[in-house]
């Protein structure tokens, strides 16, 4: 009976972490160029003496749904989405290279172009700096134009790339900040044939529907694992009284 209770507890926590998982989706349904996360567990007996008897749930990797999101036409400059399976490269908190499939840009006023949530965008001679402008333009290659402030509205200069990569065939995985990374610290090969849309945002690629019954079939998994971890409190008292032996 220890090994129902043992395995209903790790069945409940695996249960638990996707609970977590789906409500983060949920709660980023309306975040640009976000991914849904997904998550895998493997079956893994425990190693002993004698027969394996006992398999837990052992969680793999994040992973992240890479299907893109629906791309909606904004008209603004500095928002671009990206074709394909491309990503921008954005500098981390922790200073190096990270990827985003984010492009709801601004500029601060320090200069520094960053992503909707922060990160500076990396460009091909490092971090993005806009000098004083009256027009930031970006082209479907990446390529940043401006227009320096009190300059010719038609004369826009060239200022340098965003940093498109391809992560085809890489391995990459997704961390708790929704950036991508590159296993044992890697960067991802320049991708000279990604191409973006600007004045538009890919959105969300999380399913609403599809998360809220996943969230309804957890809910009642978890209900199912209760219901045998009492059964096992049950059938542990009823073994207890069997063997007691009466006094007198």
């Amino acid at each position: 009976m220890d090994k129902l209770a043992y395995t209903s507890v790790n069945a409940m926590k695996s249960l638990m972490n996707r609970q977590t998982v789906i409500a983060n989706n949920m709660a980023n349904a309306n975040t640009v160029g976000f991914k849904a996360d997904m998550v895998s567990v493997k079956a893994q007996y425990l190693n002993g003496p004698g027969h394996d008897s006992r398999a837990m749930a052992v969680e793999r990797d994040m992973q992240a749904d890479m299907n893109a999101g629906t791309v909606k036409q904004t008209g603004r400059p500095l928002d671009v989405a990206l074709e394909g399976d491309a990503m921008f490269a954005v500098q981390g908190a922790d200073g190096k290279e990270a990827y985003s499939r984010r492009g709801d840009f601004s500029i601060q006023a320090s200069g520094a172009m960053i992503t909707g949530d922060g990160y500076p965008v990396i460009g091909d001679s490092g971090p993005v700096t806009i000098p004083p402008s009256d027009r930031v333009d970006i082209g479907k290659d990446g390529t940043i134009f401006f227009v320096p402030q009190g300059g010719d509205p038609t004369q826009p200069q060239e200022l340098g790339k965003i940093k498109l990569v391809s992560m085809a065939g890489s391995e990459i995985s997704k961390g708790p900040d929704a950036l991508f990374r590159v296993a044992g610290d890697g960067a991802l090969p320049v991708d000279e044939n990604a191409r973006v849309i600007p004045g538009a945002l890919e959105e969300s690629n999380v399913n609403m529907t599809a998360a809220l019954v996943d969230m309804i079939e957890t809910s009642r998994a978890w209900e199912t694992q209760a219901r045998l971890l009492r059964m096992t409190e049950e059938l542990d008292d009823s073994s207890a009284n069997i063997m007691s032996v009466p006094q007198g």
